[in-house]
């Protein structure tokens, strides 16, 4: 169990939003948005709202670090932070920026506390929504009371999910595209928080990734697993949060997984 209280952490998340992200959604100014490389956008409402959660979340919780996506931008030096025993929180302000630049209500603030190199809690907001979706090691996921979980496996032929691997290896997408036609149906929201919520109450099976960024799959793998779901690296072992590259499976259960495997990537 966190040494934190999650609610008192879900209503620091949703006032950041309330106050940062919902009042520039569809009204950002010009000079509001910026490329921070090739295609990777950030707007103020990143800025402001990582400024804002992390004194917040360290005076929570003393001694704590934070890895924001914002600062590893500035100095990637901050994900030292994440190897070391002490907590560290992780932020990603606005996941799924591109989509909120755009006025797409798919997006989403995500937060994870990692200890000892282990997740053990996590939060992932949808302001528009209103969805809180949190997770605590042991303790199963959760959205307002309502507990989540994953879909029951199924042969891949029947099986929904998310499939983005355009930061990969041009080989192994190659792969991928040639075989996804064999799935049931496949989507991409643009914004891995917007996937994890569909895996977790039920409204996708599976998720394939291949870049492994700590704020884009910490908060949701803790949520996916929490709900009942299984998951590995594509070399078949373990995702931690000091992983950060080998691409990542997301499925029902361990059946799913080798059959989505298999169909997949074998």
């Amino acid at each position: 169990m966190s040494r934190v209280n999650i609610d008192i952490v879900a209503a620091l998340i949703a006032d950041a939003a309330a106050t940062y992200i919902l009042p520039r959604f569809n009204r950002l100014a010009d000079g509001d948005v910026r490329e921070k490389g090739p295609g990777d956008l950030v707007t103020i409402a990143d800025l402001e709202t990582e400024q804002a959660l992390t004194p917040r979340l360290m005076e929570l919780l003393p001694g704590s670090l934070v890895v924001g996506e914002e600062a590893a931008a500035a100095d990637p030096g901050v994900m030292d932070r994440l190897s070391g025993d002490g907590p560290v929180w992780v932020i990603d302000p606005v996941d799924g920026t591109a989509n909120f630049a755009a006025g797409m209500p798919l997006f989403a603030v995500m937060v994870a506390l990692v200890e000892r190199g282990s997740m053990v809690a996590s939060w992932i907001h949808d302001p528009v929504a209103g969805v809180m979706a949190t997770a605590e090691a042991g303790a199963g996921a959760w959205d307002r009371g309502r507990r989540l979980n994953v879909l029951p496996g199924a042969e891949p032929a029947s099986m929904s999910g998310a499939i983005s691997v355009r930061f990969g290896r041009r080989d192994l997408a190659r792969k991928v595209a040639g075989r996804s036609n064999q799935l049931g149906s496949v989507f991409s929201f643009r914004c891995a928080g917007q996937e994890y919520l569909a895996l977790a109450s039920g409204r996708a099976h599976f998720s394939l990734y291949h870049r492994l960024y700590p704020w884009d799959h910490v908060p949701g793998f803790l949520l996916h697993q929490e709900a009942g779901g299984y998951a590995k690296r594509l070399d078949g072992s373990p995702f931690t949060p000091r992983t950060h590259d080998g691409g990542l499976l997301l499925a029902p259960d361990a059946a799913s997984w080798d059959a989505l495997y298999e169909l997949l990537l074998a």
